[in-house]
């Protein structure tokens, strides 16, 4: 059985919801949040990038004319929320979570660019949008430094090199499913990679007279 087009893109970005909601929830485990704070951080993080996508694109929010996303990412903040309260989480467990959300949102992002015949350099930034946002929001809410500002992170940097992959394979005619698993993938072992090894971009250093 084939997976129309419009309906797969629908299923990626309702997961992406739901695991980028879950995971904000996760990071607000030593804030000391009650529900109504994980509800407004989880709901940031979720819908955030999406909601920015649509903004720049003169479009109505995505969440405003499918209600469903509310709802997947309240159920999913929701449930994190108890099962967090009764099962010891080692830490770090958002890690992993964070980098299949940045993976969706970021794929997701970039399908929805190209679909509305946006260039394909402002697809692939508009997927970097897409994913990064919401981690931007989760993370000034429960104060603490973006992800993608830390060094040794390639946050940003591996979504665009996701939103690329993805890009470039649909221009040569591979299957949408597979550019957007590749393009996922990409994102995926790109933040994984970076937070083993430790890999990251050279950082500005202006050389002053004694250098």
């Amino acid at each position: 059985m084939t997976v129309a087009p419009q309906e797969l893109i629908y299923w990626v970005g309702m997961a992406a919801v739901a695991v980028t909601a879950a995971t904000a929830v996760l990071e607000t485990e030593d804030k000391g949040m009650d529900l109504v704070g994980a509800v407004i951080v989880g709901l940031a993080a979720g819908l955030g990038g999406g909601t920015l996508r649509d903004l720049l694109l003169a479009r109505q929010a995505f969440w405003l004319g499918d209600p469903a996303y509310l709802v997947c990412g309240l159920v999913a903040v929701a449930a994190t929320f108890v099962v967090a309260r009764r099962v010891r989480l080692p830490a770090g467990v958002f890690v992993i979570p964070d980098a299949v959300g940045l993976a969706l949102f970021t794929v997701v992002g970039a399908r929805v660019a190209l679909a509305l015949d946006v260039p394909w350099l402002a697809a692939s930034l508009l997927g970097v949008v897409t994913g990064v946002f919401g981690g931007m929001l989760r993370d000034v809410l429960v104060n603490e430094v973006p992800l993608v500002m830390r060094p040794g992170t390639l946050y940003a940097t591996a979504s665009w090199c996701g939103a690329l992959a993805f890009i470039g394979l649909t221009a040569l005619g591979g299957g949408e499913a597979v550019a957007m698993a590749a393009g996922g993938l990409v994102v995926f072992g790109m933040r994984l990679a970076a937070i083993r090894y430790r890999l990251r971009l050279p950082t500005f250093h202006s050389r002053g007279p004694s250098d």
